[in-house]
């Protein structure tokens, strides 16, 4: 017998992997800053790109493995 339920996606997982393309994204460019500093930025000491970067990346792979779709809830 066929079964016609419909599956939503959660949108804290589509939040989630927004957030973990944009935190892949920004931290390699802030790696690629690290080792060529732009020179006319005020603090690039900081490297708060990569920063920035990592924790986008950690969020977003909190938020994806959190809400994945077909995950059980008890």
């Amino acid at each position: 017998m066929e079964t016609n339920e419909h599956h939503m996606i959660p949108i804290w997982f589509i939040i989630g992997i927004n957030l973990l393309v944009y935190g892949v994204v920004i931290a390699i460019t802030g790696l690629v800053h690290w080792s060529n500093p732009p020179v006319t930025v005020e603090l690039s000491d900081l490297h708060i790109d990569f920063w920035w970067g990592l924790l986008m990346t950690v969020l977003g792979l909190f938020y994806t493995l959190r809400f994945r779709p077909g995950k059980t809830e008890k």
